[in-house]
This record gives structure tokens, C-alpha cells and sequence, in this order.
């Protein structure tokens, strides 16, 4: 089994699905001969060939376009934006046609297409390349938004989300890139959506994150422990729709959450996890839910940037504000 990376988990689910399923095209900015800015679809031009990897125009808004009437017509586009920061102008073509397809239609068309954008702060990067637009995305009825934090769940997310007969969201976290490898098993195998994913079990407070917060949330986890704190981290994975459920289940036993999110604060989706808390898990709060997020800014240059996103101490400084209520 190959130790690979992120983008390279990536690359390994495109090419198994383009040769499973001849109705998968991907198309994109720079995605054939140069294999895209990250180099996610390196070598899939020369396998598949010019038909089935198509560089299109720097045009966003066309790029999902085209998706949407790919899948229309009973293909299942891969549509790549380079960074999330340009995929504002795509979100007129997912909200009024993507993601209305099925309801418009009366089930009689779906909308199989998968956009994928590179998204989040730490690369050095300026800041349209850096901003974590999910809560936008997941407030669009009818699309999925699915955001992986590892090699193996980005591998067998990317399947599932190719083989969703409705659109999908699918954003990638710049920063985890290349961050660290992890074995993945090139076996075809899924992942399963609209599931939320435990990553450690606790029993003194649940830590709730997605995508680029997950490392920087297990490490909190881990210094927690010699702290003698027993932190519960879950991976949300998928945002739209949210597996409430296990988050209800982990804060059930725990009675404390705190949710970590790099994007800035207001309507982030921490603050939709949050209310789900204080609606369905009132009774098992032992202390009010708290949210550790980026800044309502721009995300700031290389310079600042760090400042910008949470990290270990904020996480901690958090866990232990909600330790504090009795």
C-alpha cells in the first residue's frame, strides 16, 4: 500500500473513476498539459487523452456552465477551480441551475458534477487564494459540500462525490496538500458521505473541526492529554448535509463542544454547528458551545497570515474556558 499525499490521493481517485466509468470527464484552468496549479491531475491528459481533460478559458462561470450541461447530458464532469477565491462566479450557475436540476426537472434530470477547488490560509499565498468559502457554498439548497482532511478520506471522498447522482462541492485544503503522506489503498472503495468521522474518543470535551483544522485540532487533542483533559475529535468531512447526529452523540457523553473552523467568524459553519447544539443538545451542555475561528478580515499576507489562523493555543485556551463552568 503507497504512502502518498493528499494531492496525490487526489490524483489516484480521478484516474480510478476515469477508468471505471468512461461518462467521467474533468475540466478546468491548465488541468491537461500542465496537470493544474497543484499538479492534482498530472498525467491524466496523456492517459485519457484531449477528450476526456479539457483546459478551458480563464472563465469560472463557464467552467461550471459546461459542467452543469455535461451532466445534464448524462456525463459526470470533474470541474476544477484553481482557487476557491475565483469560484464566487461559479456560484450563479450552482444555485440557480446545479443545484435546482432535480426540482426544476421533477426528478426527470439529475446534475452528477463534481467542482473542485483548493481552498484555506497557510501557504503564503495571497488572499483570494487563501479564504475558506464553505458556509457559502452550504447554504445553496440541493448540493452537497464535502471538505476531506487526509489522504485516505480525500481518496474515498472523491469517489463517492463522482458517483453522487446530484452536485457536489468538493473542497481541498491548499495547506494539507502536501502536508503529510498516509497509506491509501488504490481498491476503488468509497467513502461515505453525509457522515461525520471520529477520530479520537474523549471524555471531557468534544472538538468538532473539518479540513485544514484537523491536524492543529489533533495536535491540541494530544497536548490536552498530558494535561490529563480526554478530548473527543470529529471530523465533520461532510458539511452539507451535517451528520448532526454524531456530533449530538459525542457532546452527549463529553457535555462540552468546542468547533474549530479557519474561516472568519461570522455565519462561519461553526456558528450552524452550534446552533444545531443549542436546539437538539441543550440538556447535555455542561457549558456553552464554543467556536475558535478565523477572523472577520481578509485573510492577511504571508506575513500575518499565521496570526490569522487558529492554531494549538486557541484550540486549548477554548477547551479550557468551556473546562471552566462547572
Amino acid at each position: 500500500m503507497a504512502q502518498i499525499t493528499l494531492v496525490e490521493a487526489i490524483n489516484l481517485a480521478l484516474a480510478r473513476e476515469m477508468e471505471r466509468d468512461e461518462s467521467v470527464v474533468v475540466l478546468g484552468e491548465d488541468v491537461g498539459v500542465d496537470g493544474g496549479v497543484f499538479r492534482a491531475t498530472l498525467g491524466l491528459a496523456g492517459r485519457f487523452g484531449p477528450g476526456r481533460v479539457l483546459d478551458t478559458p480563464l472563465a469560472e462561470a463557464l467552467i461550471a456552465g459546461m459542467a452543469i450541461g455535461m451532466a445534464a447530458e448524462g456525463l459526470k464532469p470533474v470541474a476544477e477551480i484553481q482557487f476557491a477565491g475565483f469560484a464566487y462566479s461559479t456560484i450563479d450557475q450552482i444555485l440557480n441551475h446545479a443545484g435546482r436540476m432535480r426540482h426544476r426537472t421533477r426528478g426527470r434530470l439529475s446534475c452528477p458534477m463534481v467542482v473542485r477547488t483548493p481552498c484555506g490560509a497557510g501557504i503564503h499565498a495571497p488572499e483570494h487564494h487563501s479564504e475558506s468559502p464553505e458556509s457559502m457554498f452550504a447554504h445553496i439548497p440541493g448540493i452537497r459540500v464535502v471538505y476531506p482532511s487526509s489522504p485516505r478520506r480525500a481518496y474515498g471522498l472523491l469517489l463517492a462525490a463522482i458517483r453522487d447522482p446530484d452536485p457536489v462541492v468538493f473542497l481541498e485544503p491548499t495547506r494539507l496538500y502536501r502536508l503529510f503522506k498516509e497509506e491509501v489503498a488504490d481498491n476503488g472503495e468509497a467513502a461515505p458521505l453525509d457522515a461525520c468521522f471520529t477520530l479520537r474518543e474523549g471524555a471531557d470535551v468534544t472538538l468538532v473541526t473539518w479540513g485544514p483544522m484537523v491536524p492543529e485540532t489533533l495536535a491540541a487533542a494530544d497536548e490536552l492529554a498530558e494535561q490529563g483533559v480526554s478530548a473527543e475529535v470529529v471530523d465533520v468531512a461532510t458539511l452539507k448535509p451535517l451528520d448532526l447526529d454524531t456530533i449530538l452523540g459525542s457532546v452527549a457523553r463529553t457535555g462540552r463542544c468546542v468547533v474549530v473552523t479557519e474561516a472568519a467568524r461570522t455565519c462561519s459553519y461553526a456558528s450552524e454547528i452550534a446552533a444545531g447544539l443549542a436546539e437538539e443538545a441543550l440538556l447535555n451542555l455542561l457549558a456553552p458551545v464554543q467556536r475558535v475561528t478565523g477572523y472577520d478580515v481578509v485573510v492577511p499576507y504571508s506575513r500575518l497570515e499565521h496570526r490569522y489562523m487558529p492554531g494549538k493555543a486557541r484550540i486549548i485556551a477554548a477547551v479550557k474556558k468551556a473546562l471552566a463552568f462547572a
